[in-house]
């Protein structure tokens, strides 16, 4: 670590739970982040930040104008173009130091778990279940853990899923075979800066699971109900009839 870097990072490294030795597994560690919109925008700005190493960064849409309300990694110049180009541009100039890998495709099957097996941490930020049960599987597959978020209208939620370790839950044990929701962002809409607080409780999740501190939300679901600010946490069991997990670890 340079004199730039220790400069650059100096209020983490005075933390006893990172000094300087924590900066440099932040440094040399390499994060997967699926989807680049309202959740997307701020962990990986807080990442890239931070100084994680390697930000591969999914996302196959491009920057529309009802995106700039809450993707905050995207501006007005950015309009029409695919959001990782936006979001790598963004992630450059807050950290040159970093490197960005952009991924302007939906990743599934085999491209998908080679991803997830090259990565410390899987963070995913998409908005739709069809995705969120299979980077479950394979972040399961590859024991990689998954800091998962979602948000809607004003309410949002957060866990952990930690497949190093036998008893955790997966999040499929959550929903079981739920079907797709109508509702959504698009149709019920969402407030910009409560997809920020979610997104900025993932990056410092995937922090403390890169630099193994503090209790995660592994076996924990964490709620936001912004409009009466009130939170909640709920213990998170492993469902040993899962037909994901429980299936994997038998």
């Amino acid at each position: 670590m340079d004199d730039q870097q220790l400069l650059r990072y100096n209020r983490q490294i005075m933390l006893p739970d990172i000094g300087i030795e924590g900066q440099q597994r932040l440094l040399d560690a390499r994060v997967l982040v699926i989807g680049m919109g309202g959740l997307g925008s701020p962990l990986s700005m807080y990442l890239a930040a931070s100084g994680v190493g390697e930000l591969v960064i999914v996302d196959h849409d491009q920057v529309e104008l009802s995106n700039l309300q809450r993707q905050i990694v995207h501006n007005s110049a950015s309009l029409n173009m695919d959001k990782v180009v936006s979001a790598g541009n963004t992630l450059r100039a807050l950290n040159p130091e970093i490197t960005v890998t952009q991924i302007n495709h939906s990743l599934s099957g085999d491209e998908l778990l080679n991803e997830v097996g090259q990565v410390a941490a899987v963070v995913d930020a998409t908005d739709n279940f069809a995705a969120r049960f299979e980077i479950n599987r394979a972040c399961l597959r590859q024991s990689t853990p998954l800091i998962s978020g979602a948000v809607i209208r004003m309410e949002g939620q957060v866990s952990v899923f930690r497949f190093d370790r036998p008893d955790s839950p997966c999040y499929h044990c959550l929903y079981g075979d739920v079907e797709e929701p109508p509702e959504t962002c698009a149709t019920n809409g969402v407030l910009g800066s409560v997809a920020g607080i979610i997104g900025c409780i993932q990056a410092t999740e995937t922090v403390k699971v890169l630099l193994n501190i503090g209790e995660t939300l592994a076996g924990r679901l964490l709620l936001l109900d912004a409009l009466n600010m009130e939170w909640r946490s709920i213990r998170l069991a492993k469902d040993p009839h899962c037909p994901i997990c429980a299936a994997m670890s038998s």
